[in-house]
């Protein structure tokens, strides 16, 4: 029997965006070199953990996951991978990235795909599951990361077997992300207190002009000190990460309908022309493109 291929991304790739519309995914080895500071994106992200260990912030929070655990990230939401020194080398791990347009087709309106990544009383996004639905979800991802299966020669049936494949993950997630019991503890999850308050700070202020001064205020330190230590915990300035929750905030407005120059305002962006320079490098394509496919 011909032995199945895996499809690989090497850890120092630094791609974050889909090369076709609908999902893809990856065996990754080792810790990641490419891609270690705070990004988003406008699809869905699943990290499953194969061997060893591995870590991520997600916005404030970060999660220490082992063999057989499940990370969750929803669109547009701010993270990144977080280095632990001589843990993660051995490190193993599938990435699934998904479109929300991908399972809103597989589910053709029958069910809400998507909701594993937002569950009402989450307050986590990462997971345990039992061994017996760990083991089921795994072998799902594994066949979706193959290049062919064999015994699969014709033409097509790949492709329609990954529909399946895909369907029944997502099925199976939904219904095992709905119980409390499979969430992570507090304790197994850690979050930064300065980041956590950093965070919500700008939140109630995403509209108006927001000074590193403030931030330094904010977080009760002098404004050097702050800028060490702010880039030293996420990868990111303190004006880019800004800057990130304002792009994040416009995508959200843009998808409720409402115009483009009022979000611009909305958000915070004091120029124009520098809201839909920001907005077309970070998603692709141009505010207004963006509220028409939205």
């Amino acid at each position: 029997m011909k032995q199945a291929k895996i499809r690989q991304l090497e850890a120092s790739d630094e791609r974050q965006y889909l090369l076709n519309d609908n999902y893809e995914v990856y065996e990754k080895v080792g810790a990641p070199t490419g891609a270690t500071t705070f990004h988003y994106h406008s699809f869905y992200e699943i990290i499953y953990v194969l061997e060893g260990e591995y870590s991520s912030m997600v916005e404030n929070q970060i999660y220490n996951l082992k063999k057989g655990d499940f990370l969750l990230i929803d669109s547009n939401i701010m993270h990144k991978y977080n280095y632990v020194e001589a843990k993660h080398e051995n490190s193993k791990r599938i990435i699934l990235w998904v479109a929300k347009e991908m399972l809103d087709k597989l589910s053709d309106g029958a069910l809400d795909l998507t909701g594993c990544f937002r569950h009402a009383h989450a307050t986590s996004c990462a997971f345990h599951f039992p061994i017996y639905y760990e083991e089921m979800l795994r072998g799902f991802l594994i066949k979706l990361a193959m290049d062919e299966i064999p015994d699969v020669p014709k033409k097509g049936a790949k492709e329609v077997l990954d529909r399946a494949f895909l369907t029944q993950f997502f099925v199976y997630l939904n219904m095992l992300c709905g119980k409390k019991e499979y969430l992570f503890s507090e304790e197994e999850s850690l979050s930064d207190p300065m980041v956590e308050l950093i965070s919500r700070y700008i939140d109630e202020h995403i509209g108006e002009s927001i000074s590193v001064e403030e931030l330094a205020e904010c977080a009760h330190m002098s404004k050097y000190h702050f800028l060490r230590k702010f880039k030293e915990l996420t990868g990111v300035t303190a004006h880019t990460f800004v800057n990130n929750k304002r792009l994040i905030k416009a995508a959200e407005e843009l998808k409720k309908g409402y115009g483009i120059a009022r979000v611009c305002e909305t958000v915070g962006f004091s120029d124009y022309s520098s809201f839909l320079r920001n907005f077309k490098k970070t998603f692709g394509v141009s505010p207004g493109k963006y509220k028409d496919f939205y």
